[in-house]
This record gives C-alpha cells, structure tokens and sequence, in this order.
C-alpha cells in the first residue's frame, strides 16, 4: 500500500513538473511570437469587427512578413509587413511558386492554370527582397501568399502600386507599414461558387500604407479586379474606415480611438506627394 501511495506521488510530481515546463515554454513562445508580430504590425495585427466564419482567419509567420490566413475562403484576409530605406536595393531572381503545408487545402503552383486569373502577390516579391532578403522573397512564392488577380490589375495598376510605395514613399518617409488583401462580395452565398479551383475570387483588392510615429499618415486605396491598368492611383483612394467595412476587419487595434478617428475616418494626401506619382508607368511598361 506505501508503495503504491509513493509511485503515485511520484507520478503527480512529474505531471507538475510537465505541466510546470510546458506553462513557461508556451510562456516564452508566446512572448517571442507577440514580440515577432509587434515587429511586423504597427499598433497591432489586424483582428476582427464582429467574429463572423468569413472573417475568422489564422495568423502565419513568415520572413519579413504575416499572412492572416482563412480556411473558408482559401485566401489571405490580410498580408502586414514593414519597409524601410536601404542603400543599394537589389533583388534576386524570382524563386518559384510552391505549396504552404499551413495552408491545409491543396493548393499546388499550377491551381491557376487555364483559369484567367495571375497569381497575385500581397506581399511583394521585390519589396520584401530588397529589405528582408532571400529567404523572406522565397516565402512569398508561397500559394498561401497568392490571391486570383486579373492581368490588367496584377500586372499594371496593382504593379504600379507597388513600385510607387517601394521606390517613392520608402526613400521619402524612411519607414513604412503596409497591409494589403482582397475584398469579398459583401454575402457569401454570392460569391461561395465562384473558385479558382478552391480558393474564392475576390471583387477587389485594398491597400493601406502608414507612416508610423506620433503624428502617423496614412493613404488607403481600393482597386476592383475590372481596372483597365493605366489608370491613375489616386482615383482609387478611399479612407481605412471604407476598407474595414468592406472588409469586416479592424486594422491598427492598439491605435487610441480617438487617434484611429483622425487617421481611419478621412482622406487625407497632404505629405504624400501623391500627385507627382500617380501617372507614372510601371517598371515594365
């Protein structure tokens, strides 16, 4: 009888002991992960307005940038990453696509073959290069990266976008923020059959660029996938509170409410030169 009352204290002591360990190893991976995001989102990672199966998402860690991740609508609700100035950018030659296990569903390189739709970036390939290196440029070859863009929109107005935040804004402001990700016809059932493959095809694309700091700016855009391309970039300006209710998403959510009205309720271009880059054409026009 002691002896079966002495192996079962010895066993509760080493459940305490596991427990114990696995408390401040969850402890210490959380604490990283948060300080890996906070490095990444600018007053925090996007989250949700109201909890909704269309906007529940999982959040994958990547190099130099996140992807908050929806199994429902096979696609990227948001992509968040950082640029900053630096000298002599350059990039390597793109790497190929390839599938992202995190993603669950099959979605292989060729998923887009034969449908109309590119392979759309949301997180750069040149952009995340030039400031996080190789091995960030390859993560964004990842399909979990990927959403169906038109031609005309990936290759042209979406590409110009890209270019002016990269060659334009960085060199002006130093520091950037950045999320970016697709908009949905506002009912689901609308739109539920309409699939490349699995992953549902967005009506439009968002970006919003901030520059951090005490007096932050921002420039949010809304570009439909029926752009012809050639059309200047400020026609698609609209404010971040239109991107968060097309969106059901709350971006910047440690922004002090009374800051987040200043900076999300309006437009506002002054400091951006916005003008002056608006018209230009893309690096391979």
């Amino acid at each position: 009888m002691r002896r079966r009352i002495s192996r079962w204290r010895r066993g509760l002591r080493q459940v305490g002991v596991g427990l114990v360990f696995v408390a401040i190893s969850s402890g210490l991976w959380y604490a990283q992960e948060q300080e890996y995001r906070d490095r990444l989102s600018w007053m925090g990672v996007p989250t949700w307005e109201r909890l909704t199966p269309t906007n529940l998402h999982r959040v994958l860690r990547n190099d130099g940038f996140l992807v908050g991740w929806s199994d429902l609508r096979v696609n990227p609700l948001w992509v968040s990453y950082t640029l900053r100035a630096v000298e002599n950018p350059r990039a390597a030659p793109r790497p190929d696509f390839r599938r992202d296990w995190r993603a669950l569903w099959p979605i292989a390189p060729d998923s887009y073959f034969g449908s109309g739709y590119d392979r759309g970036h949301l997180a750069p390939n040149y952009a995340i290069a030039v400031v996080h290196g190789r091995e960030a440029q390859r993560q964004t070859f990842q399909m979990s990266n990927m959403s169906p863009q038109r031609p005309d929109l990936n290759r042209r107005l979406w590409q110009r976008l890209e270019e002016v935040v990269i060659d334009h804004f960085v060199p002006r402001f130093g520091t950037l923020q950045v999320i970016t990700g697709p908009i949905f016809p506002a009912r689901f059932r609308d739109n539920v059959l309409n699939r490349v493959g699995l992953v549902e095809v967005p009506e439009a694309f968002y970006k919003i660029v901030v520059v951090p700091g005490d007096e932050p700016l921002a420039l949010a855009f809304i570009m439909p996938q029926t752009v012809r391309g050639d059309e200047p970039l400020d026609r698609y300006l609209v404010s971040i509170d239109e991107v968060e209710a097309r969106t059901g998403l709350n971006f910047f959510p440690n922004l002090p409410a009374a800051e987040a009205g200043r900076l999300e309720g309006g437009v506002r271009t002054r400091g951006w030169a916005l003008e002056s880059v608006a018209r230009l054409p893309g690096r391979f026009d």
